[in-house]
């Protein structure tokens, strides 16, 4: 079994792999697994409308890489000393009215993905609604 938290000698708890820090449940709808149910019931809500006719071309984890001065912004670490690049993955985009929707399904809006979210409506000059 995997645990949530190992304790050492040497200081706090450290994660490992297993249950979500946010006690997020994961789910499997029409064979795609969603974080939690709350993006899984998102998602069937958006089916729905697009069977209705209310919405178009719905589009899973879009990914937008994230970029300052038209350089890309890189992650330096152990196994990609040279960077690899940022991106920012939402949960939905969509075609509503003429218009594009992105929305990203949070439980915990944390200061990191405030501020990724920050840079995407910056740099894709869009706005991303939080469900």
């Amino acid at each position: 079994m995997i645990c949530a938290s190992s304790h050492s000698e040497r200081g706090p708890p450290v994660r490992t792999w297993g249950k979500n820090k946010y006690r997020a449940k994961p789910e499997i709808v029409d064979g795609v697994r969603f974080a939690s149910k709350r993006e899984a019931k998102r998602y069937r809500e958006l089916k729905l409308l697009e069977a209705g006719g209310f919405i178009t071309e719905l589009e899973l984890q879009p990914r937008f890489k994230l970029g300052a001065d038209d350089a890309p912004i890189l992650i330096r670490s152990a196994g990609y000393p040279n960077g690899r690049r940022a991106v920012y993955l939402a949960d939905f985009r969509y075609r509503h009215e003429g218009e594009t929707v992105i929305e990203d399904v949070k439980g915990i809006d944390t200061p990191l993905s405030r501020l990724k979210r920050a840079v995407v409506e910056a740099q894709y000059r869009v706005q991303i609604a939080l469900i």
